[in-house]
This record gives structure tokens, C-alpha cells and sequence, in this order.
């Protein structure tokens, strides 16, 4: 509405100077038509001219009302009429002047068309014009009887026609106003419906933070104005800790309002500080912030991970010594090696958090290129993964699994090798943490199964073969019907088959690990307890499955030449065997190791006294006369 008054004020401004400049022009009709009056008809011309110009240019300045507009241009009209009209009627032209009265007719004119009066006021208008007609009949030389009725029909039809099509025009001025506010009042919900779907669009759905779309976004932005501008900024990855298993035990409905209090609490934080949050998937969040330092990026990841700490939301079914929901956070910083590609800052962010969660959880790691868990030779390892199995860059070893009373080899232990492009051996410490940290450890733990079973149990050269099992593959969809796959299709029965599992999978989610092993002893797999005694849910991984046999860690083997230690070692074999399970003890290096599992009566051992872990070339060579009369565990 404002700006459609602004535009009539200017109009109404323009149309006036225009009205007056042909005003003043009409004062050469005066001159020839007049000239015995012309000067005083002329001067009351620039009279006029100047006050309405004047009142006019006055309400401009004062930014006055559209209504003060039509009012001016009204009286305006009315002043001209009456200052041509007074003075032409002392001519003595008197014919001329009858004549000349039919311009009057011009004023009515003006007043219902040339103006965008108000159809009362351009009426009213009209009508005091010839009001005024009528009036001054009386002053000038009476005219025919014929003459003066043709000339007052004249002045009544000017007035009933301008009037009429003045109505016209105001009703349809009247409806395009109608139709233009109609209009602007659609704009503007068109403008809100498009602001409101752009907010939702940027909006995640459960915690009201930013989405990953509109964090893509602010990243770009960022990223643009760090090469522009060389404004740093940092990016943080906040990953709520042992999620899974609290929305797993609490329900879903929890879950969720957990991660709106978690988003919550963030926001507000971050508000003062210049930066935000968004969620960047599942449980996990992305800060962003202008820092100009190490320091600074340090101490915010810091405060972030105290204020979800501070939350205290109660989280009892954790098993690491906390009892309340935690953060881990990775964070990442523009510098000078971080590369030309945005990719690379979220990526240092996302092997920090790795780092992160890697070092126990609530706490805070700033990517650092010397860090083995977060360094830039893993990526090479993780550039050298994707292309391993396609390249024939891994391959594995067996190590033999001994009957320590009959001196047999009851099995083997598969473990995987890999090499570099350029033929520089990797040992698995090195690659594994990062197979499972970018998820090649699924493509990888498939191919060791099978090539398992195609190169030494399909030919018969051993009994049994293990192969250990990680927890990211135990939690993936389709894992057992994938090993169910290459049992049929290599002809391998599921009995030949052990998969070795580190207790400390329990922290990634137990039920989908009890489902899926449930599918693979329905398969006839064995399952064995690796590492025992390393971690703190190996009892509770003895009471929730029938495992077949527990390798206890060779950390204990090597802590038994102490009383204590032989001690230790020796409860935890009766605590095995209290179970029902069989028993077999890693590292065996030395005479005296075999010896103490006579005594101890330990029925498998492995380790280097009793066989390195050797490729399959040289499994064909020694196994097969060996194996020939193994009978199978």
C-alpha cells in the first residue's frame, strides 16, 4: 500500500505541473481572444500557477498523504477556472467572449478525467464549476434565449458525461486496485510459503538444526571464503557415543529426544560463540566455526563435549565406566596443507573422530597428520584397500592350530597380509583399524572367507579353518546369507568353518551381533571367543553364548612364569572349563610354553614354536602328508 501511494503522489506531481504548464499556455488564447483584459486574465493565471505549484512542492517535502494530493489538484482546478473567468468577464469582446466561455468546459474535464480524483470529490469538483457557470450568467451581457440554452445544455452535458465516464473509470481503477492488492497480497504469501519451505528444506525434521543440505551449503560458503578471503574456519564431527545401544534399550521415542536435547543444548551454546550446528546423519552433528588458531578449535571441541556431559542424560548401559551420554569429537582446521578441495577438511575431521572414539570415547581429538589413526599414509592404506583385491595386493597366511596331546594339526588360522603398490608390506595393526573405519573390511572379510574355504578346505588340506570376524561385518544386513553363499558355492560344509570374534564387539551393538550369529551357528560355523581376558565383556560374552572354544590372550601365557600370573591364568582355564568349552592359548614361542600345557592340560595351542603363519604354497607342501589322517574337532 505504501509504495502504491508513493506512485500516485508522483503521478498526481507530474500530471499538476503538466495541468499548469498548459494552463499557462492558454494565457496566448487570452491575449488573442481578450487582449483588452489579457494582462489581468494572464496575471491570474501565474497567480494560480504559483500557489498551487507552491502547496503542491510543500507537500512533497513534508511527505504528506495521497488524499492532501487530490485535494490540492481539486482546489486547484476550481482557483484556475475562477482566475481566468473573473477577469475575462470585464472584456469588452463581448462576442468573443461568449464564445469563449465553452472553455470552461475544460476545468469539468479535468476535474473527472485528467486526475485521479476520487469519483466524490471529482464530482463535487465539477459541480462548483458550474455552480460558478450558472452564477455568472447573471454578471455578463445577457445572451439569445436560444443562445444561452444551447450553452448551459452544453455545460450540463460536459458535466453529466465527464461525470459518467469518470464513474466508469473509478470503478475500473477501483478493480484493478483490487485485482493489484489481490495480487501483492499473493506475492507476499507466495514470498512466505517460499521462505518457509526454503527454512524446512534447510531444516532437519527431529532436532530443528540445520540439515546436511543447508550445512553443504554454509561449508561451501566457508570453504570460499578461505580461498578468497583466507578467513579459516574450523569443522567439528560430534558423534553421541554408544547410540545405537541406548536407543536399542531405551526405545526409539528416547533415542529421539535424546538427540533433540543433545541438538538443543549445542545450539544454544554455539549461538553466542559464531558458529553452528547441524546434523550431519543418525547421531551425529557438525559444528562449524571462525577460529583463527589451534587453541580456539581445541577449547570449543572441549566445551562441546562438557555440555552434552552436562546434559547428564542417563545412559546405564554402557560398560566403559560412564553412565551418562557422552560426545566424542573430531575437529579439523584450514591451514596451508589442507589441500584445495573441501573434501579434505571434512575428511581430516571424520579421521579425527575416529581418533576420537579409538582413544575411549568422550573426548576430543584435533586431526594431526602424525597421528597413526588419523595420518596421511592412512590414506594411502585406504587408497591401497580399494584396489587390493582387484590388484591381488592381499593374500593370505595360515598359521597352524595344534592337538596338544596327540601333536596333530587340528586346523589353521587364516590371517590376511597386505602389500602396497609398491611392494612395501603392510602388517594388519597398520591396515585393519583403517579397513574398518572406512567399511573395506566388508569386501575384504568375504573375499578372506572364501579364499579360506577355495584354497585349503575344498582341496581337503586342512580339517578346520578360522577366520576372524569383525564387528562392522557382523553388523551388516545380509552378512550370513553372503557366508552361506560361499559355502554352497564352494562346496564347504559350515562345519569346517570357525569365525574368530574379539569380545570387544560388544560395544558396538549386541543384538544385531547375537542375530547374526545365531544365523551363523544355524549354519553349522563355528564361533570363537578371540583375545579373552583383553577387554572387560568377555564373561559376559561366556554367559550369552555357546561358544565353541575361548582363545585365551598370549598376554597371559607370558605372565605365567610369576606366581600370580600362573595363578591368574590357571583360574581363568577353570573358569573356561567350568563353561563346557574348549580351550586354546595364543603364543606358544618357546619349549617351556609347551611344557606348562602339558601340565596345564590345554588341549590347542598355537604360536610360533609350533608353526608360523606361512602362505598356501607352502600349506600344500607340509599339510597335506601331515593331514592325511586328522580327525576333525
Amino acid at each position: 500500500m505504501r509504495a502504491r501511494s508513493e506512485a500516485q503522489v508522483r503521478e498526481t506531481r507530474r500530471g499538476l505541473w503538466l495541468a499548469v504548464i498548459v494552463y499557462l499556455l492558454f494565457g496566448i488564447a487570452d491575449a488573442l481572444l481578450i487582449p483588452d483584459v489579457a494582462v489581468q486574465a494572464i496575471t491570474a493565471r501565474f497567480i494560480v500557477a504559483i500557489l498551487s505549484m507552491t502547496v503542491l512542492e510543500i507537500l512533497v517535502a513534508a511527505d504528506a498523504s495521497s488524499k492532501w494530493f487530490d485535494v490540492t489538484c481539486s482546489v486547484t482546478v476550481v482557483a484556475g477556472y475562477i482566475g481566468w473567468l473573473l477577469p475575462s468577464m470585464e472584456t469588452q469582446a463581448v462576442e468573443t467572449f461568449r464564445f469563449y466561455m465553452l472553455f470552461g468546459t475544460i476545468f469539468m474535464m479535468s476535474a473527472n478525467l485528467f486526475f485521479n480524483l476520487f469519483f466524490r470529490l471529482s464530482v463535487a469538483t465539477s459541480a462548483i464549476i458550474l455552480l460558478i457557470f450558472f452564477t455568472s450568467l447573471a454578471f455578463v451581457p445577457p445572451l439569445e434565449p436560444h443562445q444561452q440554452l444551447v450553452l448551459v445544455l452544453f455545460y450540463l452535458s460536459c458535466f453529466v458525461f465527464t461525470s459518467y465516464v469518470n464513474w466508469k473509470l473509478n470503478e475500473e481503477r477501483y478493480n484493478v486496485f483490487l485485482n493489484a492488492r489481490e495480487a501483492a497480497q499473493q506475492h507476499e504469501e507466495s514470498e512466505k510459503r517460499g521462505a518457509a519451505l526454503e527454512r524446512l528444506s534447510n531444516t532437519d525434521y527431529l532436532t530443528g538444526v540445520e540439515n546436511r543440505r543447508a550445512v553443504d551449503k554454509r561449508l561451501r560458503d566457508y570453504w570460499s571464503n578461505w580461498q578468497n578471503a583466507g578467513t579459516s574456519f574450523a569443522v567439528m564431527l560430534v558423534d553421541v557415543d554408544f547410540f545405537k545401544k541406548y536407543n536399542d534399550f531405551y526405545g526409539h521415542q528416547a533415542g529421539d529426544r535424546c538427540l533433540v536435547m543433545v541438538a538443543s543444548a549445542l545450539s544454544d551454546m554455539l549461538k553466542p560463540l559464531n558458529a553452528t550446528v547441524g546434523r550431519y546423519g543418525g547421531e551425529e552433528f557438525i559444528v562449524l566455526s571462525r577460529v583463527t588458531g589451534r587453541e580456539q578449535v581445541t577449547a570449543l571441541a572441549e566445551v562441546i563435549r562438557a555440555t552434552v556431559e552436562d546434559l547428564a542424560l542417563v545412559h546405564d548401559q554402557r560398560r566403559d565406566g560412564q553412565a551418562v551420554v557422552t560426545v566424542s569429537v573430531g575437529a579439523a582446521y584450514t591451514r596451508a596443507q589442507t589441500g584445495p578441495k573441501l573434501e579434505r577438511i571434512i575428511n581430516e575431521a571424520d579421521r579425527a573422530l575416529y581418533s576420537a572414539k579409538a582413544n575411549g570415547r568422550n573426548c576430543v581429538r584435533l586431526f594431526d597428520p602424525n597421528d597413526p589413526l588419523s595420518s596421511d599414509d592412512n590414506e594411502n592404506i585406504a587408497a591401497t584397500l580399494r584396489m587390493a583385491i582387484r590388484n591381488d595386493l592381499v593374500h593370505l597366511v595360515y598359521q597352524p592350530i595344534q592337538n596338544m596331546r596327540t601333536g596333530r594339526v587340528e586346523g589353521v588360522e587364516s590371517l590376511m597380509r597386505l602389500k602396497m603398490i609398491d611392494g612395501t608390506p603392510l602388517s594388519p595393526g597398520q591396515f585393519i583399524p583403517v579397513a574398518e573405519r572406512t567399511g573395506a573390511i566388508l569386501e575384504l572379510g568375504l573375499w578372506a572367507i572364501r579364499r579360506a574355504c577355495t584354497e585349503v578346505l575344498a582341496p581337503g588340506l586342512v580339517p578346520l579353518a578360522s577366520v576372524n570376524v569383525s564387528a562392522i561385518q557382523l553388523k551388516s544386513r545380509g552378512f550370513a546369507l553372503a557366508v552361506s553363499t560361499i559355502l554352497e558355492e564352494t562346496g564347504v560344509s559350515g562345519s569346517q568353518l570357525a569365525f574368530e570374534i574379539t569380545e570387544g564387539i560388544d560395544m558396538e551393538g549386541q543384538s544385531d551381533v547375537i542375530r547374526c550369529i545365531t544365523d551363523l551357528q544355524a549354519l553349522g560355523i563355528r564361533i570363537w571367543l578371540d583375545d579373552f581376558g583383553t577387554g572387560f565383556a568377555g564373561l559376559s560374552w561366556l554367559r550369552l553364548f555357546p561358544f565353541d572354544t575361548v582363545k585365551i590372550d598370549r598376554s597371559f601365557l607370558q605372565d605365567a612364569r610369576r606366581p600370580a600370573g600362573r595363578a591368574m591364568l590357571e583360574d581363568i582355564i577353570r573358569l573356561i572349563r567350568n563353561r563346557g568349552l574348549k580351550i586354546l592359548i595364543e603364543g606358544l614361542e618357546t619349549a617351556d610354553h609347551v611344557d606348562l600345557m602339558h601340565e596345564l592340560g590345554i588341549e590347542l595351542g598355537q604360536g610360533y614354536y609350533l608353526g608360523r603363519p606361512v602362505p598356501i604354497e607352502e600349506v600344500r607342501i607340509k599339510a597335506v602328508p601331515r593331514l592325511a589322517t586328522v580327525v576333525s574337532l
